[in-house]
């Protein structure tokens, strides 16, 4: 069987969560009276401190949302390099909001309170508007990595200062919390928006929760309708939501500590590179420059040995940790991502 640490949007329903969702009370969203769905947006409004939420499909949706509800066409928003926004979402934020994006170049997809400041352009007729800033917290393609609390306050107190909406793509937040004890209220805390998914490390099937005042909620529910978001029985995928709230957030402790004990076992492999910040949360950046091999090359040598990574551009690989990957099916894959390390430098010794 092939051990899938591809991405944690991988994971499927427990038998314990597709139970509490063929027991789902269920009733119209549209209409408002879906109660596992209210009792959804409830739950997480309240545990990231929000006045209310509205369930959305996915967080993508989430993102664009809210940059639809902070800005105007022209405007533009501050993210980093590295940012699901700016690289996997279809440029969906200029394509359907007219809105462009300032991508700060990062080494860890962190950004430093000084550079966004510097990001933010003067007042000019002849200049985009800079309207929202957005923090990938945890970072996704940059590995894993997790913001300071103070560095995100000072970055949203500067926001505010300067008129600009402050953002929380919080698609792995939880992993940050579990990590770090720092409550998910604590870090949304005066942000604008903020959301969590419940479809990677939560084990849900569909579904992300989007936060903030109940005024800015009525305005995503808006876009969400307008983007074709709205669902009728949406109480079925809710259920799921609810039921990982009740029994897959300690999971995600594991899942992070997963992670560290795969980096320990391949940190000193020959020809990977790893960030300071590598082995945060339950993902795992590395580059196979010193290997002399593209990243799909060395995928497809793990992948002969039933390991399955992601390849994000030609240089780096990413693992991510699960609840459908167990500890021994951790330490198997970090056997063999080692030896194709290895195998690989001496080939590359080999060469030259």
């Amino acid at each position: 069987m092939t051990i899938d640490l591809y991405s944690d949007t991988q994971t499927r329903p427990t038998p314990g969560m597709r139970e509490a969702m063929a027991r789902a009370v269920v009733g119209d969203e549209q209409s408002n009276d879906d109660p596992t769905t209210l009792a959804l947006c409830a739950r997480v409004a309240d545990l990231l401190g929000q006045e209310a939420g509205v369930f959305m499909p996915s967080g993508t949706m989430c993102n664009l949302a809210s940059i639809l509800v902070h800005t105007r066409a022209g405007d533009e928003i501050i993210v980093d390099d590295q940012s699901h926004i700016y690289n996997t979402e279809a440029a969906g934020s200029a394509a359907i909001g007219g809105v462009s994006v300032a991508p700060l170049r990062t080494p860890a997809g962190i950004f430093s309170v000084e550079a966004f400041a510097a990001a933010i352009r003067p007042p000019a007729r002849t200049a985009p508007r800079s309207a929202l800033v957005s923090i990938e917290q945890t970072t996704s393609f940059s590995g894993g990595s997790v913001w300071a609390l103070d560095d995100m306050r000072r970055i949203r107190d500067i926001a505010h200062e300067r008129g600009l909406k402050a953002h929380i793509d919080g698609a792995r937040l939880l992993n940050a919390v579990v990590a770090t004890g720092i409550t998910a209220a604590d870090y949304a805390d005066g942000f604008d928006s903020v959301w969590i998914d419940l479809s990677k490390g939560l084990g849900c099937p569909v579904g992300a929760v989007l936060c903030g005042t109940g005024e800015f909620v009525v305005e995503a529910w808006r876009w969400k309708y307008r983007l074709g978001g709205a669902m009728r029985q949406s109480g079925v995928l809710a259920a799921a939501g609810l039921y990982a709230l009740d029994h897959h957030v300690e999971q995600l402790r594991i899942d992070n500590s997963h992670i560290r004990l795969l980096h320990g076992v391949i940190a000193d492999a020959p020809g990977l590179g790893f960030d300071p910040t590598a082995g945060q949360s339950n993902i795992l950046c590395f580059s196979v420059t010193g290997l002399g091999v593209t990243a799909p090359e060395f995928a497809r040598g793990c992948l002969a040995h039933d390991v399955r990574v992601r390849a994000i551009g030609n240089h780096q690989i990413r693992v991510t940790t699960h609840i459908d990957v167990t500890r021994s099916q951790v330490e198997r894959a970090a056997e063999v991502i080692r030896a194709e390390a290895v195998r690989l430098s001496g080939r590359e010794t080999a060469s030259r």
